[in-house]
């Protein structure tokens, strides 16, 4: 008996902290994207809440190593946990410089490991809306530990690495913000993603994504072109 061949699925990574792992919730970006290309790949969501890009770069290549599995497309979505200030949050808090190498290197351990670079999108840290997550940090028992101006800083260094590296970057921080539009609407907490942001990702990344992902074939017949009569000779060929 021959051996059936694997059908494969290619894969589109969300790499990023709690904006990427919360993206998978109802009407989140990363839902939607996943909606848009189902039976063209599986959409991984590899969001680790908390996370910053020093510890991010560790753990990325246990999450993408070497692999025979076709990767359509990456996104590395960090700094809203880097960009918090050292003497309020040091823990999380990575200074911008770093930040930027560590971007890099996340960029060289992908290409390392055959994502090529027009394959990789940097997301920037959104906006932060500074009244609500004071009030989110004073429920926590701390004072506020981000502000929106070193938030943009951050977002600034992800577009120059993602220049210096040649992949593209979805910049939200500036994006949000484009002539002087209220950005809280974006925002359920002052820091993550509302729907509306959710929404507001979806669409902007799709920009990016579709190029990427739109052109992958439909996997596995119709069911309208399964031939009834024989189906393994529809469902069973390559």
């Amino acid at each position: 008996m021959s051996t059936l061949k694997r059908v494969v699925w290619p894969q589109i990574i969300l790499f990023g902290d709690s904006i990427t792992q919360f993206s998978f919730q109802e009407n989140g970006w990363g839902s939607d994207i996943a909606h848009k290309l189902a039976r063209k790949c599986d959409v991984v969501n590899r969001g680790l809440s908390g996370y910053n890009t020093r510890w991010a770069k560790i753990v990325l290549p246990r999450i993408v190593p070497a692999s025979d599995a076709p990767i359509a497309a990456v996104t590395v979505f960090f700094g809203a946990n880097d960009c918090a200030l050292e003497d309020m949050n040091p823990q999380q808090h990575v200074p911008c410089q770093e930040y930027s190498d560590n971007l890099k290197d996340i960029v060289r351990h992908l290409v390392s490991v055959g994502v090529s670079k027009d394959k990789i999108i940097f997301i920037s840290p959104p906006p932060l809306q500074e009244a609500a997550w004071e009030k989110e940090c004073l429920l926590k028992g701390s004072a506020l530990n981000r502000l929106n101006s070193v938030a943009g800083q951050y977002a600034q260094a992800c577009v120059q690495a993602g220049g210096q590296c040649g992949v593209d970057v979805l910049d939200l921080w500036t994006l949000m913000q484009k002539d002087g539009q209220d950005f809280s609407v974006y925002l359920s907490d002052g820091l993550h993603l509302s729907e509306k942001g959710n929404q507001f990702v979806a669409e902007h990344l799709w920009t990016l994504i579709e190029r990427r992902g739109a052109a992958l074939p439909f996997i596995l017949p119709y069911w309208g072109d399964v031939d009834p009569k024989s189906p393994e000779s529809s469902l069973l060929c390559d």
